[in-house]
């Protein structure tokens, strides 16, 4: 594991491709293949391959518990005093550099065989397996105490998947295919089929990659849309004319069907079958076998629930029956990533054109009264209409449009313009604000999350009081931020370890998707995905949203978010302009 931290710095201290993508490929080569799999997993910057299902479930307390147990028994054993892991923290931002300041600070040596990285991937393992926090934390402890801090810090980078080294999954790939001399049209086609770039690059090297199947039962990561501003914007990255579905307000979710036996998993690719046990159910008894990309959104007499009602089935390992008959749910689905005949292989249709997808998909006849559902699907020719069908979208309550090219393949993971989703604010809020923070990763040095509020205007609340309405730390520039960290700094009330009470006179203009009701803030309120769309200079503190102003949002969502899921029939599915 050493050799493999060694390696992640000169990567990270590159911007050239050519460079970066040499560099993996020299050290894969070196790698006996007891190794391989688990480097490269590493280096695609998680601590299993992608379908893998398994979490650690270790958090940030565990393994600061873990570094300050190591870092104690060092500062002891050397009657130094070592650097606290918050300071180190709050240096950095950066939990494996913090890890890493900390233990050399106490003088940490590690003791007996440094780990390998296969060994590492094990250790991960039985963490995930290990029954509550204490069994967990003393598993990381036994690992990291063999560990140098530079090593530490890569196996905690890679334990909560803040690598951060510039290297993308298309650089990996490139690297696994010049490191064994393969076509890296071969090793993107195994690595997608598969969901694990570690055993592809096991592949890679012993010429095997013609073996790589599509195994059910093991998700594929999501094929992703590029957001866009506008209408005009969507049509001008296709060519019309295109194909157009609602953006459902639901949860995105993997079906895979093989028989009887049937799982669910999220974007995240977790296993939530539990979670809807209803859909499970619906779907064994259904005459065909196939992995289908979907969402699952509440539904009850024919009409789709905010997804507020459907928050409450999330997080419910084995949702009891009145749950499920207070919030029912369906699946609408909107691809298909493989189909087969029932006792026979799936037949990926990854490469094949949506179009053609889409009329497999449709010959399952999904129907609402089985628990499923195919989204609705039109086309558009130009800016107006496309315009057209989204306000009429956004009136039913969803959250936007996905705008699709009919003849795009699907790439799991990818993030391309074969897909586009057109979202707009439902509003904006002028919020003050109260509250920054130190930001992550690239912004650890600047005050770049910001809290702020509205007006309190309810019957007996005092003159101008705050009420807390939110946090965003997107949206702004790295200029603006800059500039607006000096002002913070110059203008804090109080410090509270990374986060700084401020004077309330700073007024931004926030967007976001939905207002919902929350016990996080002081308003009742919460903003869903809220973003800083500008800073309102022109504004002074009095001018900003009243609670009544949020109040009324609320309600006005709340009393218009229903809506109908459309099907489509076969035809319409190969013309939908039919």
């Amino acid at each position: 594991m050493r050799e493999w931290s060694e390696l992640a710095d000169p990567v990270a201290g590159t911007r050239s491709t050519t460079t970066k993508v040499a560099t993996v490929a020299r050290y894969l080569t070196e790698l006996p293949d007891a190794e391989l799999p688990a480097a490269v997993t590493f280096l695609a910057g998680r601590p299993f391959p992608e379908a893998d299902g398994r979490t650690t479930g270790l958090g940030w307390r565990a393994i600061a518990d873990a570094t300050e147990r190591l870092a104690a028994e060092a500062s002891a054993q050397h009657g130094v005093v070592a650097m606290g892991l918050g300071a180190a923290y709050d240096r950095s931002s950066d939990i494996g550099t913090a890890v890493e300041e900390t233990l050399a600070s106490a003088q940490h040596a590690a003791v007996g065989r440094p780990p390998g990285v296969a060994e590492v991937q094990a250790v991960f393992g039985a963490i995930a397996q290990a029954r509550g926090p204490a069994a967990k934390t003393q598993l990381l402890v036994d690992l990291m105490r063999r560990c140098e801090p530079a090593t530490a810090r890569a196996v905690v980078k890679v334990l909560t998947g803040e690598l951060r080294i510039g290297l993308r999954q298309g650089h990996l790939e490139a690297a696994v295919a010049k490191a064994f001399g393969r076509p890296l049209e071969e090793v993107q086609w195994a690595a997608m089929l598969t969901g694990d770039i570690g055993r592809t690059a096991l592949l890679a090297r012993h010429d095997e990659l013609a073996t790589a199947t599509l195994v059910p039962f093991h998700p594929l990561t999501s094929m992703l849309a590029s957001p866009v501003a506008d209408e005009t914007e969507a049509l001008a990255r296709m060519t019309p004319p295109v194909w157009v579905e609602d953006k459902y307000d639901g949860i995105r979710v993997q079906l895979h069907k093989v028989g009887d036996e049937v799982r669910l998993y999220s974007r995240e690719l977790r296993d939530v079958s539990g979670q809807f046990p209803e859909i499970v159910r619906a779907a064994a008894g259904l005459p065909w076998d196939a992995i289908l990309d979907g969402e699952i959104l509440g539904w009850r007499d024919g009409a789709v629930l905010p997804f507020l009602s459907l928050q409450t089935r999330l997080g419910r390992k084995r949702p009891s029956e009145r749950v499920q008959a207070e919030v029912p749910v369906l699946y609408v689905a909107f691809d298909a990533l493989a189909m087969g005949r029932p006792g026979e292989p799936l037949e990926p249709l990854l490469r094949l054109p949506l179009r053609e997808r889409r009329a497999r998909l449709a010959s399952l006849e999904l129907e609402a009264t089985d628990g499923f559902g195919l989204a609705a699907l039109t086309t558009a020719d130009d800016a107006a209409e496309l315009a057209t069908i989204f306000d009429i979208a956004q009136a039913r309550g969803n959250e936007g449009l996905m705008v699709k090219d009919p003849e795009s393949g699907y790439a799991p993971g990818r993030r391309g313009y074969a897909w586009l989703k057109l979202k707009k604010a439902l509003t904006t809020l002028d919020c003050v604000v109260v509250g920054v923070e130190v930001g992550h990763g690239r912004r650890h040095g600047v005050l770049s999350d910001y809290t702020f509020a509205v007006i309190d205007d309810r019957p007996g609340a005092p003159d101008g009081r705050l009420v807390t309405i939110g946090k965003a730390y997107s949206g702004l520039t790295d200029a603006e931020i800059a500039t607006m960290t000096r002002w913070f700094e110059a203008h804090t009330l109080s410090v509270h370890g990374r986060y700084r009470v401020v004077e309330p006179t700073v007024v931004v203009e926030i967007a976001f998707d939905v207002i919902q009701a929350s016990t996080r803030h002081a308003s009742g309120f919460a903003m869903r995905f809220p973003r800083i769309a500008r800073i309102r200079e022109d504004k002074t503190a009095a001018e900003a949203d009243r609670w009544s102003t949020v109040a009324a949002i609320h309600a006005r969502l709340q009393s218009g978010m229903r809506f109908h899921v459309l099907t489509v029939d076969q035809g319409a599915a190969e013309d939908p302009g039919a």
